[in-house]
């Protein structure tokens, strides 16, 4: 990891350098991230940034994400602070998770911290869930049907499906660690719980976890969730989202602090 991290604030500092922005934030977004990392993961750093005032003047819509896949082991993508700041106004998960990464690779300015403030009071509960189910589902769909199921597919369909329990419960953006979300929200010394803290003990101790039997007590539970969701996120509240001039406010006060 301490190699990694070397190797992470390079690319960032040359991004900086390349496109002549300002990172304000990164972050681990993926498995690492999440607290279910395999030996062989990769690391998916995600990153806000600036650019310099002038580059806003135009007439003309830009490229406002940065994508760099710098190699098998390391994926390194972008979004430019004023495009965060219009998914914000929708309550992007994805941005959401991002800001509260246990795994921060840098933090500079007070860009990242205003948005984390106003967050609880912005978050979409059924944008939210509407997100975490259609993950679910689309995973679910496509790895674990039959009999024969990839395997370590099932974390990609539990915890998507654990964030929408946590939603309806706590009405608040789910915890980035899959740990927290089965700690809180599986039954001690259920079937279920049991068969998940073994999968998950697996992939930890960097088992190939490739096609097996399916486990039934998971297939059931997520089953019964995702039939659940469909007719609850119907009925979850909207949110009232961000105040437009707040956020042009933060937009601006980003531009000043950052280039002065």
């Amino acid at each position: 990891m301490t190699d990694y991290h070397a190797r992470i604030m390079e690319e960032l500092r040359r991004i900086e350098q390349e496109e002549q922005v300002k990172i304000v934030y990164a972050c681990e977004s993926g498995s690492r991230a999440w607290g279910f990392p395999s030996q062989d993961s990769d690391y998916d750093v995600r990153f806000l940034y600036v650019r310099p005032v002038n580059w806003y003047l135009s007439i003309f819509d830009k490229r406002d994400v940065i994508e760099r896949p710098i190699s098998d082991m390391l994926d390194i993508n972008g979004w430019d602070v004023k495009k965060a700041l219009n998914l914000f106004r929708k309550s992007n998960p994805p941005l959401l998770e991002w800001l509260q990464s246990p795994m921060k690779y840098y933090e500079s300015f007070t860009v990242a911290e205003r948005i984390r403030r106003i967050s609880p009071l912005t978050f979409s509960p059924k944008s939210c869930m509407y997100h975490y189910l259609n993950m679910a589902k689309g995973n679910y769909r496509e790895y674990l049907q039959g009999e024969q199921v990839k395997i370590k597919k099932y974390f990609y369909v539990l915890r998507p499906i654990l964030a929408c329990a946590w939603i309806e419960q706590f009405n608040s953006m789910p915890p980035m660690a899959f740990d927290e979300l089965v700690e809180w929200l599986l039954p001690a010394d259920s079937d279920l719980r049991k068969a998940v803290e073994r999968l998950l003990a697996r992939k930890k101790a960097g088992d190939e976890l490739d096609f097996e039997p399916r486990i039934n007590p998971i297939n059931s539970y997520l089953e019964e969730q995702i039939r659940t969701f469909e007719h609850k996120a119907v009925l979850m509240k909207a949110g009232e989202g961000a105040q437009d001039e707040e956020l042009d406010e933060l937009f601006r006060a980003a531009l000043s602090e950052v280039w002065g």
